[in-house]
């Protein structure tokens, strides 16, 4: 690991941070190692690819899970794409971790792929796609309320005013739904994709405290792998999986989707972004492809798409963005 790489870690707050850090963290130790930056204007549609790439990749989910358990469905998805990864380094001549090296991995594939991953694929099988997007952009907020427990620290008012929005927001989108709340499955989807949010607050937390110690590209590919065959072993064991040849073409072609688009021509087009655009300008996806779920749910899928889901979403996003902007600054 570059001593650049190491000096990274403590540059921002704990919230700001997740996301600026890790793009900033990521830039830095690339293994692509593009030889020719690209322009401005090439990065923005990139990064625009990024959004709609991974917008859509939770109506792909969402489509997939129809026809076959969603749990196998994102095994397969995490095996196949990670076993991809793990080749592609082997190749560059990197080694296998050892040791206590592993433990990193172990708890990082649990977190990041096996709850965070898994549950959020679960949960749109019950739930809207748009809506599953929306709830996994509010992770920001947790990592607020995590940082928060057991710490001597107390919010500064863009991160006040961020949690007050955020909250304010899923209010209002969930008033639409709350007749739905009288369906056991829509709560068990509400309640799925909650604890992927909070799980994959867990694991950036994790990530930042320990990533000086892997390469986080080649351990991702490692832990899709691990969570991977954790997640078929499951469905096969519980007898929840179908058979290969019963899964339908649909779902095959979800799982391809999200194996090339979404894992690797989405990566690297974030990855290219992060090379020839500013931190802050990159972490626009975060808000940008929610927005993308909601429309293109609703064109496609025909998903319910009414004033309280679009001003909710609005709200939702803007305290993210505060929260972000905002961090935990102060000691009490």
């Amino acid at each position: 690991m570059s001593s650049n790489a190491k000096k990274l870690e403590p540059v921002a707050s704990d919230t700001q941070g997740m996301q600026s850090v890790t793009a900033r963290y990521l830039s830095y130790i690339n293994p692509f190692h593009f030889k020719k930056r690209g322009t401005r204007g090439k990065a923005y549609i990139a990064l625009a690819a990024v959004c709609f790439l991974w917008g859509i990749a939770w109506l792909v989910s969402k489509e997939g899970v129809r026809y076959m358990p969603a749990l196998q469905l994102a095994g397969i998805r995490q095996f196949v794409g990670g076993i991809c990864f793990v080749i592609f380094f082997l190749y560059k001549g990197k080694t296998l971790p050892k040791g206590d090296e592993w433990k990193s991995i172990f708890i990082l594939s649990f977190l990041n792929f096996i709850l965070s991953n898994g549950l959020s694929t679960w949960g749109v099988k019950y739930i809207s796609a748009g809506l599953g997007s929306i709830i996994g952009s509010i992770f920001p907020l947790w990592l607020v309320i995590i940082h928060l427990s057991g710490s001597k620290t107390k919010l500064n008012s863009k991160t006040t005013i961020g949690l007050l929005l955020g909250f304010t927001g899923i209010c209002v989108i969930f008033y639409e739904h709350l007749h739905e709340f009288f369906n056991p499955q829509f709560r068990f989807g509400i309640f799925l994709s909650l604890i992927s949010t909070w799980s994959w607050a867990l694991g950036m937390i994790y990530t930042k405290k320990h990533a000086a110690n892997f390469n986080p590209y080649f351990s991702l590919g490692l832990q899709m792998v691990v969570a991977g065959i954790f997640l078929i072993f499951i469905t096969n064991v519980t007898n929840t999986a179908i058979p290969l040849v019963q899964i339908p073409w649909q779902s095959w072609a979800a799982i391809g989707y999200l194996i090339v688009f979404s894992s690797f021509i989405a990566f690297i087009a974030f990855l290219y972004a992060l090379q020839n655009l500013s931190t802050e300008q990159t972490s626009l996806y975060a808000y940008v492809t929610p927005i993308i779920s909601i429309l293109l749910g609703w064109l496609l899928l025909n998903e319910m798409m009414t004033v309280f889901i679009i001003w909710g979403s609005i709200i939702t996003l803007s305290g993210v963005y505060f929260v972000n902007k905002g961090g935990i600054a102060t000691k009490k």
